[in-house]
């Protein structure tokens, strides 16, 4: 039934095609995450009029344009809050996050942690290029060491801020990681995440090939996908593992994942407790 359903797959059932040629560089990662989303949703069957997509600025943000369902293009840094206040609306919609490392852990640090406190019922897609892209390629905050930008022009200093780590001690209860040149399993985990009941925090690492492959001499799109298996092919204290290539040893999949009592589901319990001890006394 999976392999029927991958076969009906047709990415322009679910695409704004009428906006077409999309803005994406060639080579661009952004353009394979968001045929995994899109993949995802259809073996999901959630119907457009059910799919809610928010978006922030950025390369990232704009992506969640050519999405053929409930779209909101809101400001830098605000696409969480705007999806709170929808899922708080309309809990029958399944509201998803498209936003990239800028725009969620710059400006939007603050609304990140706080989604993961709450654990409300929301998908937030994080869609790492480890640059501002569509803005002239400043550093981000998780520009790696040493890698060239137009504000980092003798390399970047600062420390890489390691988002999944970040999420999972704000209290999300499903974090993950996982690779553009990984497309089914990108798409087996944003289908997890989506299924999860709670707030689930996805990191997808995306190559920007225009802008900083150019400036850091990273060779051509292709080069660049095929890297993500040689770069991210390391033990979690950075040594490289003779064996094969196994995802487990970049940190990727599901790194987080619990039970805790989802946002809506606590404040439900929560007023039933308080109702019940008032009837009570």
């Amino acid at each position: 039934m999976i392999e029927e359903s991958r076969q009906k797959f047709d990415i322009r059932n679910n695409l704004r095609t009428e906006l077409f040629p999309h803005f994406m560089c060639p080579g661009c990662g952004h353009g394979i995450a968001l045929r995994a989303l899109l993949w995802a949703v259809h073996e999901l069957e959630i119907s457009k009029d059910q799919l809610a997509i928010v978006s922030g600025i950025g390369c990232s943000g704009r992506t969640g344009a050519y999405i053929d369902a409930t779209t909101i293009h809101t400001t830098h840094g605000r696409p969480l809050a705007y999806a709170t206040g929808l899922k708080l609306a309309r809990p029958d919609l399944e509201v998803i996050v498209i936003t990239g490392d800028g725009d969620c852990l710059a400006i939007g640090g603050n609304h990140l942690i706080h989604a993961c406190r709450r654990n409300l019922n929301l998908t937030c897609l994080m869609l790492n290029n480890e640059t501002y892209g569509m803005t002239g390629g400043q550093v981000s905050p998780t520009t790696r060491n040493e890698r060239f930008t137009t504000t980092t022009p003798l390399g970047n200093y600062e420390p890489v801020f390691d988002a999944c780590a970040l999420a999972s001690g704000a209290g999300a209860s499903m974090v993950g990681r996982e690779i553009t040149m990984h497309v089914t399993a990108l798409k087996d985990l944003i289908k997890e995440g989506i299924s999860h009941q709670g707030f689930t925090f996805l990191e997808i690492l995306s190559d920007c090939t225009e802008i900083y492959g150019r400036k850091n001499e990273l060779g051509e799109s292709a080069e660049m996908v095929l890297s993500q298996k040689a770069e991210y092919r390391s033990d979690s204290y950075g040594n490289q593992v003779e064996e094969p290539f196994q995802p487990r040893n970049i940190g990727t999949g599901v790194l987080t994942k619990n039970d805790r009592t989802e946002y809506m589901e606590a404040c439900r319990l929560h007023n039933q407790s308080k109702q019940s001890g008032t009837a009570n006394s």
